[in-house]
């Protein structure tokens, strides 16, 4: 068997074919056709040859039509020590040209090269599942893995690393898939990977029943001592996990594996013994819930409990529910221990009153029930059993609530037009020295007191004769005013007066009071002004002397929003609100009666779901206005009558609505996202008004919230400035001790 060789060709006048003529030339010079045809292997020769040359040579040789991106360029080696398949040549190929940074994307019957960077966009082979495929070399590839057990989020973390920069690894949540594009060897190695990631886990969930210990105490202690480590990179699925069942006082119990799995029971089995100390007192230190009021609902419930039972002969429920009062709830409360069995102690229950009598044994000798404020317990005396039956109800209670974040946006449109055009004319025959005149005289108070003619004319009057008077003549109103002027005696004497006013005001007003507050606690917001109201005025007298006095009382005017918002378990927000919007009104402000207070309210009970808007209630007010004075006939006359009236119209428009939106927040991240987010909208707008850089005046900056990192604050909280003033020293910044907390 002869050896077929293509290599590159070395005479001149070789030199202009191309690749795939040369190979041809060489395999039929070397071997006859019978042998051609018995034998396909051939042996590659290309030293520094041209890529598209070499590619089209390869693409002969193995019958691919190969369809080349034009950015692909330069020069490639492609050697083969002994004689290969048409398969072998076409791997050959492709892991040269990745060395190259190109890539080559199958088709329908043909060969794509591109640069590796734009291979993931091709129209690639696609395959589906973790079946093997025949797809073998340094093609690009995409796959699609269905995972039964791990999350697609967390394979995607595993594998991100083992993908070539250039193609993609994503996860579909929705069906918990992957989707890879990669080389197809690297493809088949992913497989194996993602087939031994997506496992059942090794151990199944455990129940272990506790006989003496309380199961949410021991809860927290096996998590604390089981912790693996503390660092960010923990995650639930590599460490013990253990949960609290108080209704049947088990432990549930998860772990990764049967040895740690062994370990945990086996330090539960060793703290699930009875107590070695005799004593019923018991301390009970609560995370969430408020030890006053906790305690007051405890006694109540075991008030009635023991009101049922036989060995006590008088019920205690009705001293549970007046015994202790909400101020009192700390105090020793309901059934302490001053309420003995002597006879001035009144009727009592066994079960909370630390002596019992001769007659009571069992678990009716019970103590009480008292809350310590300071450290936010409970101090429980009581049997075993009592006490257990307590805990359950303790841990139901005592969880974190969730909290309402209630913004509401007050929204007022006002628009106030007026328009009024009115004539007024007074004259008089003869002059000053006549014994008798006759005048008339048209005027109108519509206009108010400064358009008045007759006011006009007696205050300019008044303004020039009178020589003690201090009083300037009174000027006409806003508007336009045309008159007719005769000056008698030096004096300026007014004939007619053409008044005219058009007057058009709105207003557009946005209140968004947010606040967030605790499920079932009432908030409130109060954001506006003390406003004094004169009641009252009158001057003494003593002598010569006089001493004026005024009584003056203040009313709030503003905003005020109350909410009481109560959570459900279908996820809707019950809310009460009262809303009250009260403000000055400005026409008032000279008025001898007083100022005018207008106030809005709104008093009701809504239900909404979380992050809905709802319409609370509102105003829409059209008000209109026309008046006419006139002279009795002299008015109705067509045309001329307008000079024998005054008219006046007015319109008032006035829209208020009132919306709210709530949302729950149930875990600290909602709380952060919240927070973060209000932070940095007001951190922009401080940053928004920064005066223009000047060089007539100097910049001293202007204070701004400080960025956050990490969700906290920096120690800087001024902008840096051009000319920063002389360094004063920073204020220690160090944290204060964190207190621990017993579980």
């Amino acid at each position: 068997m002869k050896k077929q060789t293509v290599s590159k060709p070395t005479f001149p006048a070789l030199r202009r074919l191309s690749a795939g003529a040369l190979l041809c030339c060489a395999v039929a010079a070397a071997v006859p056709p019978a042998a051609w045809a018995a034998n396909d292997d051939a042996a590659l020769n290309f030293v520094g040859a041209d890529i598209e040359s070499v590619i089209k040579a390869v693409g002969h040789y193995t019958n691919i039509t190969f369809v080349i991106d034009p950015r692909v360029k330069g020069t490639l080696t492609l050697v083969s020590e002994k004689s290969i398949s048409k398969s072998q040549a076409f791997s050959l190929l492709t892991s040269a040209l990745r060395l190259q940074g190109y890539a080559v994307v199958s088709g329908d019957g043909y060969a794509k090269v591109v640069p590796e960077a734009e291979a993931k966009l091709q129209s690639g082979p696609t395959l589906i599942g973790t079946a093997p495929s025949a797809i073998k070399g340094d093609q690009i590839v995409s796959q699609v893995f269905h995972l039964n057990y791990e999350s697609a989020a967390n394979v995607v973390t595993v594998l991100r690393p083992l993908i070539s920069p250039n193609n993609t690894i994503n996860a579909n949540p929705g069906n918990n898939s992957v989707v890879i594009t990669d080389y197809a060897d690297n493809l088949k190695r992913l497989t194996k990977i993602i087939a031994a990631l997506d496992a059942p886990a090794a151990t199944d969930l455990d129940v272990i029943p506790v006989r003496y210990a309380i199961a949410s105490d021991l809860a927290t202690m096996v998590n604390k001592l089981m912790e693996t480590g503390t660092g960010s990179g923990a995650t639930d699925a590599g460490r013990v996990s253990v949960l609290a069942d108080p209704r049947t006082n088990a432990l549930i119990l998860r772990a990764p594996s049967a040895a740690r799995a062994n370990l945990a029971k086996s330090l539960i089995a060793k703290l699930d013994q009875p107590t070695a100390e005799l004593g019923n007192v018991h301390v009970v230190y609560l995370k969430n819930a408020e030890a006053t009021k906790l305690a007051q609902t405890l006694r109540a419930v075991v008030s009635n409990d023991a009101s049922t039972g036989t060995t006590s002969p008088t019920g205690g429920a009705a001293q549970g529910s007046t015994a202790t009062q909400p101020g009192q709830a700390g105090q020793g409360g309901m059934g302490g221990a001053n309420q003995g069995t002597g006879a001035s102690s009144g009727p009592s229950n066994p079960l909370l009153n630390n002596s019992a009598s001769p007659q009571q044994t069992g678990s009716n000798s019970a103590g009480f029930i008292q809350a310590d404020a300071s450290t936010n317990t409970l101090i429980i005396t009581a049997p075993e059993s009592v006490y257990r039956n307590l805990r359950a109800v303790i841990d139901q209670l005592d969880v974190r609530r969730a909290q309402v974040y209630i913004e509401s946006l007050i929204v007022e449109v006002t628009s106030d037009k007026a328009s009024e055009f009115g004539v007024q004319w007074m004259g008089a025959t003869g002059n000053e020295n006549s014994t008798y005149r006759i005048g008339g005289l048209q005027s109108y108070n519509t206009g108010g007191s400064n358009n008045n003619i007759a006011a006009l004319a007696l205050s300019q009057r008044k303004g020039t004769t009178s020589t003690t008077s201090t009083t300037a003549p009174t000027l006409p109103g806003g508007g336009l005013s045309i008159g007719v002027f005769k000056q008698v005696a030096g004096q300026l004497g007014l004939g007619a007066l053409a008044h005219s006013l058009e007057s058009d005001g709105n207003a557009n007003i946005l209140s968004t009071p947010n606040m967030i507050t605790l499920d079932n606690e009432l908030a409130t917001i109060q954001v506006g002004q003390n406003v004094p109201i004169l009641t009252g005025q009158f001057t003494t007298t003593a002598g010569t002397n006089s001493n004026p006095f005024q009584t003056i009382d203040r009313k709030e005017v503003g905003l005020t929003l109350k909410v009481r918002p109560q959570i459900s378990e279908g996820g809707t927000i019950k809310m009460a609100i009262y809303h009250e919007t009260s403000n000055v009104d400005k026409s008032t402000l000279t008025a001898t009666a007083g100022i005018t207070i207008n106030k809005r309210v709104i008093e009701n009970n809504v239900i909404a779901d979380d992050g809905q808007i709802i319409v609370l209630g509102g105003l829409i007010e059209d008000t209109t206005g026309d008046g006419t004075d006139k002279v009795r006939g002299l008015g109705d006359i067509p045309v001329l009558g307008n000079l024998f009236k005054y008219q006046t119209r007015s319109r008032k428009k006035t829209n208020l609505m009132i919306f709210l939106r709530p949302v729950v927040i149930r875990s600290k991240e909602q709380s952060v996202s919240l927070a973060t987010d209000r932070y940095d909208y007001m951190r922009s707008e401080q940053q928004g008004i920064k005066p223009a850089d000047s060089i007539l005046v100097n910049d001293f900056g202007q204070p701004v919230l400080p960025a956050l990192v990490n969700g906290r604050p920096t120690n800087s909280v001024t902008v840096a400035q051009p000319v920063p003033p002389a360094p004063q020293p920073k204020p220690d910044q160090a944290p204060g001790a964190a207190t621990p907390v017993k579980n």
